[in-house]
């Protein structure tokens, strides 16, 4: 009796393991991005096609798309930057909208770049830049971090906001979700729910020997599969002649979103530019950058490893859940597939009907 017992939780544990590792091959990944006129884009990675292309109420290209935490819905900042809309990605059925300018207050909203959602998938933290819109003039407002619940459903309101830096171009939640990163002249560290600065790590304000302060172009989110955020940098020595090629110095802003590990790495003497990066989940000291060339950077070592020449100009890159490729878009109507250790282009993905990504990001989740 007590053999058949054992023979019993074995089986079935042996089926539990079993039924896991089949729901984890099933798993794939899925691209998210926007496409011009109003378009959202939802595409298998390894299929290498569109599969489908949902049209977005209202008028205006889509910049930013954040995933949901469980992949299910795509929070997208559209109609001029004064929406947000929440889109099932398997049905195109909308979810969510929270209209940011309030005309009952006289008040014009733009959210383009800096947009994240909780890690408990329970609100959107949006950067706001709001203009009251009086008879005669207009009055530019102290910008802001508003906050909206995603169960607010097609009129969802504000639950709080606080100020915050007014060039502020990017921002994410660390892993555990009780800090919110914003990138801004420096790199602020802020307690989502009261505001409060925790921390400051210096860019614009940096003391580093013989060196200007630095430039950082940080408008592409895409850390969502290593759980760092790296973004390119651009310098000048003043210790050396402006003559000299070795004076201007590119490098990479690194944040861990699970430790809060800051580092600032410089890797190369400029010899071309780098819109945005991507670091790998599986090997994190490999970063990728991307605009007429894509980079691959050794973080570790502060080095150049590999550059190819591309196609066109991309704006945005991203890493497969395994590490295995990279998807360089934004710009045109195609996604270019590149294998991480090679570089070698293995596919493409061409969007429907030659629409265009302009600047929108490329996001990945896995289903």
């Amino acid at each position: 009796m007590v053999n058949g017992m054992k023979r019993a939780v074995l089986a079935a544990g042996v089926a539990a393991v079993a039924l896991t590792g089949a729901f984890a091959a099933q798993a794939r990944d899925i691209l998210l991005t926007g496409a011009k006129p109003n378009l959202l884009v939802v595409a298998d990675a390894k299929a290498r096609k569109v599969i489908h292309s949902w049209t977005l109420p209202g008028g205006g290209s889509p910049f930013a798309v954040v995933p949901s935490p469980d992949g299910k819905v795509a929070y997208v900042v559209t109609n001029r930057w004064e929406q947000i809309l929440g889109i099932e990605i398997d049905t195109g059925k909308q979810v969510f909208q929270a209209n940011l300018s309030m005309p009952e207050k006289n008040e014009r909203v733009k959210a383009m770049l800096a947009v994240d959602i909780s890690p408990d998938g329970r609100e959107i933290a949006v950067f706001e830049s709001p203009v009251r819109m009086l008879s005669d003039h207009y009055e530019v407002q102290p910008t802001r971090v508003t906050f909206y619940p995603t169960n607010g459903g097609m009129d969802a309101k504000p639950v709080r906001s606080w100020e915050a830096p007014r060039r502020t171009a990017q921002m994410m939640y660390n892993k555990a979700g009780d800090k919110l990163y914003l990138i801004s002249w420096n790199v602020e560290v802020h307690d989502p729910k009261t505001g409060k600065l925790l921390e400051t790590h210096a860019l614009a304000d940096w003391t580093l020997e013989n060196s200007t302060p630095p430039d950082v172009f940080g408008v592409w989110a895409q850390f969502e599969t290593s759980g760092l955020y790296v973004n390119p940098y651009f310098a000048m020595r003043t210790d050396s002649a402006p003559d000299n090629p070795e004076t201007y110095r590119t490098g990479m802003v690194q944040i861990d979103l699970e430790t809060g590990a800051f580092k600032t790495t410089d890797f190369e003497a400029t010899s071309g530019i780098i819109f945005s990066a991507a670091s790998n989940p599986v090997r994190r000291n490999e970063a990728y950058g991307v605009y007429t060339q894509l980079y691959k950077i050794d973080l570790d070592k502060g080095e150049t490893v590999k550059k190819i020449d591309l196609p066109h100009t991309y704006y945005t890159v991203n890493v497969s859940t395994d590490g295995s490729e990279l998807y360089v878009g934004g710009t045109m109507d195609d996604i270019g597939v590149y294998d991480t250790k090679t570089f070698e282009k293995i596919g493409a993905i061409d969007l429907p009907s030659g629409n265009d990504m302009g600047t929108a990001w490329v996001r990945v989740v896995q289903r």
